[in-house]
């Protein structure tokens, strides 16, 4: 656990150095926190990607609590901002995995986000919780997206099941769940075609993909978890807005946060859209997906660079 603290450490040193290291040096110029002090700290926080509305009550609070506790010190409010942050937050929300297999993935996400990446990286993650997984192959449009999966179903020592070029991904869909249920899978997990979320017919296919899956198993899909790269600050939240209205999206995979200064998006996703963060990447190998832990995450964020 020591160790992945570390690598979430390393991979929001961008963030860090735009976002904290920003409160940090406001925090020890001012000498009394006035209308001046909130309205840099609300600029700090917008440029960090944290979102006007996360950034609004942030700030609110901090008031409010300033009032409360009677604060005079502008070195608190660095403290404070960490406890704020843990709350808007809340607890980690894991994986929903069904009690009886099989459990189904289904991953979406616009194009180049890294969703087959992820995908093969969450299958390494349950094959090493020794889950039986199923790899699904429903982007048929793109033939380099099947033998992607195919590298990482090997990589992973995974079952999968692909179509022929062109195929319907909903009927690919339909075959895996009968698959699934004949060799006891554990884990389904569904690669889609990546999308323009403002391409309503593909979205159209998704909703479709995912009337298949409730037909055959009325309480799944047990996850519909929205890829996207964090690089992409703003921009992530309309997508994860139109990807809500067509697929009930339950959870995050939030993916290249180790090249990005826009890390605060985490907490506009959380304010704006009531969508946890579920997995995080803090790298290119293998292992470097994991579990959000918002309290990890915020420590890990305002952590001192000897801190591991």
């Amino acid at each position: 656990m020591a160790a992945f603290f570390s690598k979430l450490k390393d991979s929001l040193k961008k963030t860090r150095q735009n976002f904290v290291s920003k409160v940090t040096q406001l925090v020890s110029v001012h000498k009394k926190i006035d209308e001046e002090f909130y309205e840099e700290l609300e600029g700090i926080l917008l440029q960090a990607d944290v979102g006007v509305a996360a950034t609004c009550r942030l700030v609110d609070e901090i008031r409010h609590e300033v009032k409360q506790r009677k604060i005079g010190e502008t070195a608190e409010v660095r403290e404070l901002l960490q406890e704020k942050m843990k709350e808007l937050l809340g607890e980690q929300a894991s994986l929903e995995i069904n009690t009886t297999p099989p459990t189904v993935i289904l991953v979406v996400g616009v194009n180049g986000v890294g969703k087959t990446t992820t995908i093969g990286k969450l299958a390494y993650r349950m094959r090493q919780h020794g889950k039986e997984v199923l790899l699904v192959a429903a982007d048929t449009f793109r033939a380099a997206a099947v033998e992607q999966l195919e590298i990482w179903s090997e990589r992973t020592d995974s079952e999968m099941i692909k179509h022929m070029a062109g195929s319907d991904p909903a009927a690919v869909v339909f075959d895996a769940l009968q698959a699934a249920k004949k060799r006891g899978i554990d884990v389904m997990i569904i690669d889609t075609a990546g999308r323009l979320h403002t391409k309503t017919n593909l979205m159209e296919e998704l909703r479709k993909i995912q009337r298949v899956i409730t037909r055959e198993i009325p309480e799944a899909p047990h996850e519909v978890l929205l890829v996207i790269d964090a690089a992409t600050g703003q921009d992530a939240m309309r997508q994860a807005e139109l990807f809500k209205e067509a697929t009930k999206v339950t959870g995050i995979a939030l993916t290249k946060l180790d090249g990005t200064a826009k890390g605060g998006i985490v907490l506009a996703i959380f304010e704006e859209l009531g969508i946890p963060v579920k997995l995080v990447g803090t790298g290119e190998g293998i292992g470097d997906l994991r579990g959000f832990d918002s309290h990890e995450f915020v420590r890990a964020l305002f952590a001192e660079e000897d801190e591991r």
